[in-house]
């Protein structure tokens, strides 16, 4: 038997009405926002994602899907979507739009990780992404996105983490200071640390393995050698989110796993969600349009993994208030009768193009049978012929939840189901 590859799954009927509602309150958040939906392609030249995310990350180390196709063009399905937005931004000139531009995507992402609860190789995400604003309140408006998104689900206990990674001007010196603190100690930096103390010093910041977490704790904090416009811009983003009162706490050591962050970077985290407790981060990167090939435009976006998402749900005991089908089941009384069949059949596709969900049986299932289907699939209504029906030109319509039946002509069934729904509905 073939099996789905490891770190990926099926999304069943009955699960995936969840992922839909989550998708439709991210939507409905992004409308609110003024965010207008992308698609971009599952996969990209691997070149954006060198030039975009950084050569010296584990995203482009080790954990991106690259293979060369079959014209020897190496391609690498995209690990995230900030670089694929900014393609697009640049290929289609939106720089010639009024800005800023903003725009979402959801879709599934994909890196070779160690698979985890709530996390894997084929993930899916929700990313929002503003480009064409240096405003602070822009960065604000961002993190209020996505602070209004999951709490709109329910969520509670959530972090807001906060953090300013400098900037071209003021970076280099620190991270020559934490070259000076690590020296020291390099040691007793695990062997993909050694190698970033040289090449990338902000990465050691963001080591997960124990040893150099702890020799963090000690390091130089980035806020102490930011400008005068990077310090500026992070205390007034910090004057915007306590206006809109939302609570924040911040942390020197956040870094976030991509080298294009400047400025503002991000995290949303919840306790108790497996080894890692992110639920949503993000930053601004000021660069990237520019080192992707466009003109010189400042941007910030953020992303939320939607089967985090879910599992803090599910942690925190939320049912989403998924809708009810609406769905009218077609009986025949004698499933054997062809006459009956044909009736019930042209009942279902007459109540279907007048739009209308509707099913019926096609094995041949007594009519108890055929009401416990009906439940079963959580019909609300049941249109059931029988011979007598067939006859007199008229049907039984049941309501599957009260438990009522009554008998209705055949022609007056389409506008009893409007009234009863428009009833309903009111």
């Amino acid at each position: 038997m073939v099996k789905a590859p490891r770190g990926t799954r099926d999304l069943m009927p009955g699960e995936i009405e969840q992922w839909q509602f989550i998708e439709k309150a991210a939507r409905e958040i992004c409308e609110i926002y003024g965010f207008r939906e992308i698609r971009t392609p599952i996969f990209e030249h691997t070149e954006l994602f060198l030039r975009g995310i950084g050569d010296t990350t584990d995203i482009v180390q080790k954990e991106m899907y690259t293979f060369d196709d079959r014209g020897g063009r190496s391609v690498t399905l995209r690990p995230e979507a900030t670089a694929a937005v900014v393609r697009a931004y640049i290929e289609h000139h939106l720089d010639s739009q009024p800005q800023p531009v903003k725009l979402y995507c959801l879709g599934p992402m994909f890196r070779y990780d160690r698979p985890q609860a709530g996390r894997f190789r084929q993930f899916h995400q929700f990313d929002f992404e503003t480009l064409g604003s240096h405003d602070p309140a822009v960065d604000a408006e961002i993190i209020g996105c996505t602070w209004d998104f999951l709490t709109s689900l329910g969520l509670t206990g959530l972090n807001m983490e906060l953090n300013s990674v400098g900037c071209p001007d003021c970076r280099p010196f620190y991270t020559e200071a934490l070259r000076q603190h690590y020296r020291p100690l390099q040691a007793s930096l695990c062997e993909n640390c050694r190698v970033r103390l040289e090449q990338n010093p902000l990465r050691l910041l963001d080591c997960k393995v124990p040893q150099c977490h702890k020799l963090a704790a000690g390091a130089p904090v980035i806020t102490d050698f930011l400008c005068h416009v990077c310090g500026s811009h992070f205390e007034k983003l910090q004057e915007y989110l306590r206006l809109l009162d939302i609570p924040f706490h911040l942390n020197p050591e956040l870094v976030r796993g991509l080298d294009y962050y400047t400025h503002t970077a991000f995290e949303v985290t919840l306790e108790g969600l497996g080894a890692q407790s992110s639920l949503a981060g993000g930053g601004r990167y000021n660069n990237l349009v520019e080192s992707c090939g466009g003109p010189a435009v400042p941007a910030i976006g953020a992303a939320i993994g939607l089967e985090r998402v879910l599992l803090a749900l599910e942690q925190q005991g939320i049912d989403l208030p998924l809708p009810e089908t609406g769905l009218i089941f077609v009986a025949a009384a004698d499933a054997l009768s062809e006459p009956l069949n044909r009736e019930t059949f042209c009942l279902l596709m007459e109540l279907r193009r007048s739009g209308y969900a509707a099913e019926k049986d096609y094995a041949g299932r007594s009519l108890k049978a055929q009401m416990k289907q009906a439940g079963r699939l959580g019909a609300r209504w049941c249109v059931i012929v029988g011979p007598d029906e067939l006859k007199e030109h008229k049907v039984l319509l049941r309501d599957m939840l009260l438990g009522t039946q009554i008998s209705v002509p055949r022609q007056g069934l389409l506008d009893l189901l409007a009234d009863m729904q428009n009833r309903e509905a009111g």
